[in-house]
């Protein structure tokens, strides 16, 4: 589906390639620098910069993030009107002008940078900051409830006093659960949200549906719920390894759709044995009782331009099914497939924690390169199957039913493609990048992967693509399949987040990451191009 048209007042020139999605990075590292884990800022470029038209997705490191852009764009800032040159187009990435407000006023307005054209309200960083932080910014779209993907959050809640209204966590009920337990509960943070005793009520929680909510929306947004001014989002829980049945936030592997909380001692009960004096008793029954592995729940969301219809889809911190005890990814794929050969899916912004040299048992529920490309190969795969029934799946079968009788609408078939592999299987994988049962090949050209350039603060606002050439000659491979894609997923941006900085000497991560996903693309032929995210920079997808 090509973008639906806008006129040159909304988005500069219009094209079918136009980007839908503005992504400001926040934080792009996995930790440990407390100053760079996860947190994103999502907004359409067919909204301005008013109230309400801010998305954000985790918030490990928020607020100070943004001031720190403002401290270093500010200076740029000018007096008069939005400095918008005629007939600009759009660009793939970068920070694209967009007209905001009457132009015929006098104001001061950003020039540079991922705020560009934001009309400034106060004259300091911090002051407008903290402007976008009340007033832009609606809801807090939250992945899974580690420190890293929420802690910024958590502490910025104390500047809400002055707002005229509460801020939303938007996140699946698991989440929601532990955000409300474990943080915002008088112990760890004063509890600002509006439930349970003592409430202040500067936060209110919105339980999303896992697979999207059928009775909502109709056509392509269905299952979608609106999340901001002109995006709105549809979840999938995914496993983020292993996790004991104490602690609420998981997911047995005989059942993807259980999440209930199975404490063998929980804390409250062991205030209260420790107060009667069962001191002995409360610690026979922690070791009496074995924790049960569970897979902890993380979660993937396709966020949807209500405008253009075009949707990204941002994973949270995901293990790969080869290795999972409850493999869930697959299903994710299963949507995206559909969306890449509609033309809909333009990005993905998915984790690679680690580089290669990772072994599969330090993984700690992450991924590394060649888990990432077989992953993607699995979804390549599929675009494939779709491709040969020309958009149309197979033969359906159903899926099995979860053991609570109840099944997710959006789940009741499931096309002939490939399914998660065993755990019987996945001991007898290699650890090659992509295994045999997944491979795509194709006739290799002379080198010409193309790569979304970045930009840091003091670059230039436009990121064009960047043609890499001259690369070595690869030796070829044909389809085993004659009716194969050659490159399935060709055009589609896979944007990486969440690195965690080893803190030594030697090369950057980032670079051997993105080093080893290149090689791995050139061998699988998959087609997509591969980025890594830096603070500070946006993405236009």
């Amino acid at each position: 589906m090509k973008a639906d048209g806008r006129s040159s007042a909304d988005a500069g020139t219009v094209h079918s390639a136009s980007p839908a999605f503005q992504i400001i990075v926040l934080g792009a590292g996995g930790g440990p620098n407390e100053d760079n884990v996860t947190g994103l800022l999502v907004r359409s470029t067919a909204r301005q910069w008013t109230r309400d038209s801010v998305l954000a997705v985790d918030a490990g490191v928020h607020l100070a993030a943004i001031i720190r852009i403002f401290e270093e764009h500010l200076p740029r800032a000018s007096v008069g009107k939005p400095n918008i040159p005629p007939s600009t187009a759009a660009p793939v990435n970068g920070d694209s002008p967009l007209p905001l407000g009457d132009a015929g006023r006098s104001k001061t307005y950003m020039t540079s940078g991922p705020f560009a054209n934001l009309e400034l309200p106060h004259e300091t960083a911090k002051a407008n900051a903290t402007y976008v932080f009340r007033n832009l910014i609606s809801t807090y779209l939250i992945t899974h409830p580690h420190l890293d993907h929420v802690a910024g959050f958590a502490i910025n809640t104390a500047a809400l006093q002055q707002t005229l209204r509460r801020k939303r966590v938007a996140a699946l009920p698991s989440t929601i659960e532990a955000i409300k337990e474990h943080i915002f509960n008088d112990i760890i943070w004063p509890n600002l949200s509006d439930e349970g005793e003592g409430a202040v009520g500067f936060v209110s929680y919105d339980r999303l549906v896992d697979g999207g909510n059928v009775a909502l929306g109709d056509g392509e947004g269905r299952g979608y719920i609106e999340v901001c001014d002109g995006l709105a989002v549809k979840g999938w829980s995914v496993s983020h390894g292993k996790c004991m049945s104490h602690s609420q936030h998981g997911s047995y592997s005989s059942d993807p759709a259980e999440t209930g909380y199975s404490p063998y001692y929980s804390r409250r009960s062991s205030r209260k044995d420790l107060s009667s004096g069962s001191l002995d008793s409360a610690r026979s029954q922690s070791f009496s009782q074995a924790p049960e592995k569970k897979a902890y729940d993380s979660a993937a969301y396709f966020l949807r331009d209500e405008a253009s219809g075009k949707e990204v889809l941002i994973f949270g911190d995901v293990e790969p099914d080869s290795v999972s005890m409850n493999p869930r990814t697959a299903r994710v794929w299963q949507d995206a497939a559909g969306k890449i050969s509609a033309g809909l899916l333009t990005g993905i912004l998915i984790e690679c924690s680690y580089d290669n040299s990772q072994s599969d048992s330090m993984l700690f529920g992450h991924l590394t390169p060649r888990h990432l490309v077989a992953e993607l190969s699995t979804l390549a795969g599929m675009v494939q199957e779709l491709a040969l029934h020309d958009g149309k799946p197979g033969s359906p079968r159903k899926r099995k039913r979860a053991s609570n009788g109840h099944k997710n609408p959006s789940e009741e078939t499931i096309p002939h493609q490939r399914r998660p592999p065993s755990r019987h299987h996945v001991r007898r994988r290699t650890r090659s990048s992509v295994s045999p049962s997944t491979s795509i090949r194709r006739e290799s050209p002379r080198h010409s992967s193309s790569e979304m350039a970045l930009v840091t603060a003091d670059e230039p606002d436009l990121i064009p693509i960047v043609e890499e050439d001259g690369g070595p000659r690869h030796k070829s491979h044909k389809s085993k399949n004659k009716h194969a894609m050659p490159r399935p997923l060709e055009g589609l941006h896979v944007v990486i987040i969440h690195i965690k900085d080893p803190l030594r000497d030697g090369p950057d991560i980032g670079n051997t990451i993105l080093e080893q996903l290149q090689e791995a693309e050139r061998e699988t032929g998959l087609g997509c191009t591969f980025t890594i995210s830096r603070c500070g920079t946006s993405l236009w997808l």
